[in-house]
């Protein structure tokens, strides 16, 4: 009886977890086929400066404009005791002007968190870009030399990528909450954010890639 009934969660949480397969494969093929393309991708100097970063792949533009509220996707953070960058958590992304100002019916958004204060908010129940925590549209290229004061004040840095072309945008308004699910889906169990990026938690092995290419590219050695 208890193999039963345990079946019908056996079953769904390996259906979650191959979802989260796809979107960690996606959020690594994003994450290197913007930084393959310096002129047009995050400036270095800011993704050596921070604390954590968020991967959204594949957000749906027309969603948004027809009521579904969400996108969902992952962030990393520095590790606390050495090198490199942590396992990956996972957020709901929720409301936000995603991708309007470029364009195209798919879109994929990056933030990048700029200081530990940033990172509290980020790893919170809830928090709202512009609101708690201060946002602004990410600079584009090699360096930050056109950076503005709005760059240089803002907590979390945003971009975006649709049909090609890659921009920073604003999102204020947008909130970020934990996604449960997806952590089940990767972990097996509950976990926090906090938990897993400030913890010694392990990546799942199709995160793998994605862990390697951040330390490839920005991994403070």
């Amino acid at each position: 009886m208890t193999t039963l009934l345990t079946l019908p969660l056996a079953a769904t949480l390996l259906f979650a977890g191959a979802d989260e397969d796809k979107r960690l494969e996606n959020a690594t093929a994003m994450f290197g086929e913007i930084m393959d393309t310096p002129d047009k991708s995050i400036p270095q100097d800011l993704l050596d400066k921070a604390s954590c970063v968020v991967l959204v792949p594949g957000l749906k533009k027309g969603a948004f404009i027809f009521g579904a509220k969400y996108g969902r996707g992952f962030v990393l953070c520095r590790k606390k005791n050495g090198p490199g960058w942590s396992a990956p958590g996972a957020v709901r992304v929720e409301g936000g002007s995603f991708g309007l100002q470029i364009g195209g019916s798919e879109t994929d958004v990056v933030m990048l968190v700029m200081n530990d204060r940033g990172a509290e908010r980020l790893l919170g129940s809830k928090f709202t870009l512009g609101g708690e925590a201060s946002a602004a549209a990410g600079p584009v290229g090699r360096t930050t030399s056109a950076e503005t004061d709005a760059t240089m004040r803002a907590e979390i840095l945003t971009w975006s990528r649709a049909r090609g072309v890659f921009a920073g945008i604003s999102l204020k308004g947008a909130t970020l909450r934990r996604d449960s699910d997806a952590i089940k889906g990767m972990y097996g169990k509950e976990m926090g954010n906090r938990e897993i990026v400030f913890g010694n938690v392990q990546p799942p092995q199709p995160a793998l890639k994605l862990v390697s290419l951040l330390n490839k590219y920005s991994g403070r050695k």
